[in-house]
């Protein structure tokens, strides 16, 4: 789907700037996770850092407004039953990444609530391996979105799927541990925002391999076929 939205988007068309915005979008939120992970990690409450995500933030809602408001008007001038299916498209997109932006507002937040950095256990470097596949699932998104790659779309959404699993069974294994309550707390709000990440950024990499009625499932057969 990806591809045909590309080939459209960015050919002279009055909503090319619409993918560039898309783009910034990503970009942002990449570095808004990559930084909330460290504020998380180190448990060192900057108020600097946070408030340079909560700028970004703001930026990422600006940019999603935008993307809705010229797709809207595109769709409403030009009447273009062919657009149609592209333009739904992206406003979906345009919401995962916007809510992955409130994700990392949130990890960033967490250092206020776990009192330092977490405990160096097992649990902990769990998290840790999980944080580092999220933040290269970033880093590949730009490319796998603006080129079409099917290969590293499908590669990175089968992780991903391991990825929930993984933040599934490190909740479990929190719950059951002998934490103090702000410790416990702040691990399974971390892994839960982890698992949401890699949530979202897997419907951004199924937007490459899968049509539009499938967005968000990962169908086997469809995914094969790639």
């Amino acid at each position: 789907m990806i591809r045909e939205f590309i080939s459209i988007f960015q050919s002279g068309d009055p909503l090319q700037g619409v993918s560039e915005r898309f783009t910034r979008m990503l970009t942002l939120t990449g570095d808004m996770t990559i930084a909330a992970g460290r504020i998380y990690f180190d448990g060192n409450v900057d108020p600097v850092a946070l408030q340079s995500i909560r700028t970004q933030d703001v930026e990422v809602n600006r940019l999603e407004r935008r993307i809705r408001k010229l797709i809207v008007a595109h769709l409403s001038i030009r009447h273009d039953s062919v657009d149609l299916p592209y333009c739904l498209f992206l406003l979906s997109l345009a919401k995962d990444v916007e809510r992955l932006g409130d994700y990392a507002k949130n990890l960033s937040e967490l250092a206020e609530i776990g009192g330092g950095p977490p405990p160096d256990d097992e649990c902990v470097a769990e998290l840790q391996a999980i944080r580092a596949s999220v933040e290269q699932m970033y880093r590949d998104a730009p490319t796998a979105t603006s080129r079409g790659d099917a290969g590293l779309a499908v590669r990175h959404i089968q992780e991903g799927r391991q990825l929930t699993k993984r933040c599934e069974a490190l909740m479990r294994r929190i719950a059951e541990a002998d934490y103090a309550p702000r410790t416990a707390v702040a691990l399974a709000l971390g892994a839960r925002y982890y698992k949401r990440f890699s949530g979202h950024l897997l419907n951004i990499f199924s937007s490459v391999v899968m049509p539009l009625h499938k967005l968000d499932f990962f169908d086997e057969d469809e995914i094969e076929k790639k």
